[in-house]
C-alpha cells in the first residue's frame, strides 16, 4: 500500500518516465510512502483503475503529455467516480497552459503548472498533514538545479536491461522557435557537471548501455558536450565488445572544431544525433522567430554524414505559417542531398502555450481541436494537400526509414546509390556492416525531384490500401515491387532481383509472392527508368528521410521510438 502514487501512461513500454523519477527523488521523507506506476497507452481504463485502487492511495499524481492526455482524462474521471475521496493531482507540459479549457483539469483536485520537482512534494505534505491548499491551480517553482535530487538511481534493474534511459545535462533553451514550448524559456541552465557524470557512471556500472539525452541544445556549450562525450568514449574504448549507445539533440549550425574532433572518434553504432532543421526557408524562419544559419547547418550535416559514424536523424516540419508546398519540397530535396540516415517528416502541432498560435488568423492555420493538435490546413496548404503530406510521411517511414529498401530506394528516387542517403558503397560496408543490395540499373536523370518521385509512389500506394496505415512487411515489399514494375516500368526480372535482394538483406524470412521462384542469380540487365508520373509541385507532398541497416539497426530502431 502506498499513500502516494506517481502515474503516467507512456507511449511505449521502452520509454521510462524521467519526470516521475524526478518527482519521486525529490519527495524527501515521503519517498517511503510513494510508488511509481508506469503504464502504456492503449490499455483499458478499467484495468488501470483497478491496478491503482488496489494500492489504496490517498494521492495520485499524473504526468500528462500530448500523447496520453485523452486516456489520462478518462482514467482520472473513472477513479473519481469509483473513489471520490481520492485526491488527484495533474502536472506536465499538457496541463501547464490553458488549464481552464481542459476536462482533465476540471476532473483533478489540483493542477501544478510548470516545474513540479519541488512543488509536488510540498503539495503532498499539505494534503497529508495539512493545512490543505486553498488554490486548485498551483504554479510550479523551479528553484536552482543544484538543489534537485537527481533521479537516476531510481531506474530499476529492469529499466536498465529493457528500456531507454532518459537523462539531461541542462534544462531550457535560449532559442525562441514559436512551434516549441521551449520558446517560453529564458535560457538553457546546466546541471552541475561533476554530479551528473557521477550519476552516469553509476548507471553504467549497473549495466546501462542506452542513454537518451533530452537536452534541446546539447552542443550549445562545447566544453560540457566534450566532457560528456569523453565519458562515453572512454568506456567504449575500454570495452569495445560491450557497446554503448547515446542520443543527443544538436543545434544544426553550431559544430566547433573541438566537438568535431571528439565525434569523429566514435565507432559505428555508438552515437545518434537528432538535428532539427524544420525549414530551410529564411522567410518562414523569420516569421516563427527561428535563428538558423542555413549555410552552416548544411555544411555541418554534410560533414557529419561524410566524416563520422554518427546516425543522423534530421527533422522537417510541414505546415509552418508562410511555407507552401514548393518551398517544402525544395527543402526536402536539399536535406536529402546531405545524406542523413533518416529524415523525420512531421506535421506542425499547436502545443498548448506555444507562441505559434499567434499566426492562427493571419496565416489561416486550422488545427485539430483534439490531440495531437496537428495543423489541418493553412493559407498555403489546403486540407487535401496536408493529408497527402501526412500519407507521404507515413510511407517514407515504412520504406525509407525502415532501412529495408537500401537497394530499391535509390531507384525509386531516381538517384544513384551514392546520393540516396547513407548508401554509398564506401559507407555501406563500414556503417551498415554489409553492402546494400544493388543490381545493374542505369538510372537516367529526368525532370522530377526525389520528392516528386516518392510522392507519386505514395499516391499510388494510397489508392491501393485501406487507409488504416497498417501493412505487413511482406505486403509492403509486394507493394513496392508493384510500383517499380508499374510506376517505374522495370522489367520483371530486374524488379524481382532488386526487391528479392532487399528482402533477404532485411533479415525477413519467407518468400513473398512476387519472388516465388522468380529471382534470377547474377546481375540484371541494364535498363533506363521511365520518369515517375508527373506530380505538380504546387500540390505534391512532403519530405522524408534515408535509412540504414546492419550494425546501425539499433540506432534506427531507437530513432523510430522518438516522440
Amino acid at each position: 500500500m502506498s499513500d502516494i502514487l506517481l502515474v503516467t501512461l507512456n507511449a511505449r513500454y521502452s520509454h521510462a518516465s524521467l519526470g516521475l523519477r524526478y518527482l519521486y527523488a525529490n519527495l524527501g521523507e515521503l519517498r517511503a510512502r510513494a510508488e511509481i506506476l508506469e503504464f502504456v497507452i492503449g490499455t483499458r481504463s478499467e484495468t488501470l483503475a483497478e491496478r491503482i485502487l488496489t494500492r489504496r492511495p490517498r494521492i495520485v499524481g499524473f504526468g500528462v503529455y500530448i500523447w496520453n492526455v485523452e486516456e489520462t482524462t478518462r482514467l482520472a474521471a473513472m477513479l473519481k467516480r469509483v473513489d471520490p475521496t481520492l485526491t488527484i493531482v495533474v502536472g506536465g507540459p499538457e496541463v501547464s497552459h490553458e488549464t481552464g479549457e481542459q476536462r482533465i483539469c476540471r476532473e483533478a483536485d489540483h493542477v501544478i503548472t510548470g516545474p513540479g520537482d519541488l512543488s509536488f512534494a510540498r503539495l503532498c505534505r499539505q494534503l497529508l498533514d495539512g493545512p490543505r491548499p486553498l488554490s486548485k491551480i498551483l504554479a510550479g517553482e523551479g528553484g536552482e538545479l543544484a538543489q534537485l535530487q537527481l533521479p537516476y538511481r531510481h531506474y530499476s534493474d529492469t529499466d536498465l536491461r529493457e528500456r531507454t534511459l532518459y537523462v539531461e545535462a541542462s534544462r531550457g533553451c535560449p532559442y525562441k522557435c514559436e512551434f516549441c514550448l521551449s520558446a517560453l524559456d529564458r535560457t538553457a541552465v546546466p546541471f552541475p557537471l561533476d554530479a551528473l557524470l557521477q550519476e552516469l557512471a553509476l548507471l553504467y556500472e549497473r549495466g546501462a548501455r542506452l542513454f537518451k539525452f533530452v537536452d534541446r541544445t546539447f552542443n550549445l556549450k562545447p566544453a560540457t558536450s566534450v566532457a560528456i562525450l569523453e565519458f562515453f568514449l572512454q568506456r567504449i574504448e575500454a570495452r569495445p565488445d560491450d557497446p554503448v549507445f547515446a542520443h543527443f539533440e544538436l543545434v544544426p549550425d553550431h559544430l566547433p572544431e573541438r566537438l568535431r574532433e571528439m565525434v569523429v572518434r566514435f565507432p559505428p553504432g555508438a552515437l545518434q544525433f537528432e538535428i532539427g532543421i524544420q525549414t530551410w526557408n529564411p522567410a518562414v524562419q523569420a516569421l516563427i522567430s527561428r535563428r538558423q544559419d542555413n549555410a552552416k547547418a548544411e555544411a555541418n550535416i554534410g560533414w557529419l554524414a561524410a566524416h563520422t559514424h554518427a546516425h543522423l536523424h534530421v527533422d522537417l516540419i510541414a505546415g509552418l505559417p508562410g511555407e507552401d508546398l514548393t518551398s517544402f519540397a525544395a527543402g526536402f530535396d536539399r536535406l536529402l542531398r546531405l545524406r542523413p540516415h533518416e529524415i523525420q517528416v512531421g506535421i506542425l502541432k499547436r502545443l498548448r502555450g506555444a507562441p505559434i498560435a499567434r499566426h492562427t488568423d493571419t496565416h489561416g492555420l486550422r488545427f485539430n481541436p483534439d490531440p495531437p493538435y496537428n495543423v489541418l490546413a493553412t493559407d498555403h496548404l489546403p486540407f487535401a494537400t496536408l493529408q497527402r503530406i501526412s500519407r507521404f510521411a507515413r510511407h517514407w517511414d515504412l520504406v525509407a526509414n525502415s532501412g529495408r529498401f537500401a537497394g530499391t530506394l535509390p531507384v525509386m528516387l531516381g538517384m544513384p546509390p551514392d546520393q540516396a542517403g547513407r548508401t554509398a558503397p564506401s559507407n555501406r560496408a563500414t556503417l551498415a556492416g554489409h553492402a546494400a543490395p544493388t543490381v545493374g540499373i542505369e538510372i537516367k536523370p529526368d525532370e522530377h525531384s526525389a520528392f516528386e518521385r516518392f510522392m507519386a509512389f505514395s499516391e499510388w500506394l494510397s489508392e491501393r490500401s485501406d487507409g488504416s496505415g497498417r501493412m505487413s512487411a511482406e505486403r509492403l515489399f509486394e507493394a513496392v515491387h508493384g510500383w517499380v514494375r508499374e510506376g517505374l516500368q522495370l522489367d520483371r526480372g530486374t524488379a524481382d532481383e532488386l526487391l528479392g535482394a532487399d528482402y533477404r538483406a532485411s533479415g525477413l524470412r519467407g518468400r513473398p509472392a512476387f519472388i516465388a521462384g522468380s529471382v534470377r542469380p547474377g546481375a540484371a540487365a541494364e535498363v533506363g527508368l521511365s520518369p515517375a508520373p508527373h506530380v505538380d509541385s504546387a500540390t505534391a507532398a512532403q519530405p522524408g528521410r534515408p535509412a540504414q541497416t546492419g550494425a546501425l539497426k539499433r540506432q534506427t530502431a531507437f530513432a523510430r521510438q522518438l516522440p
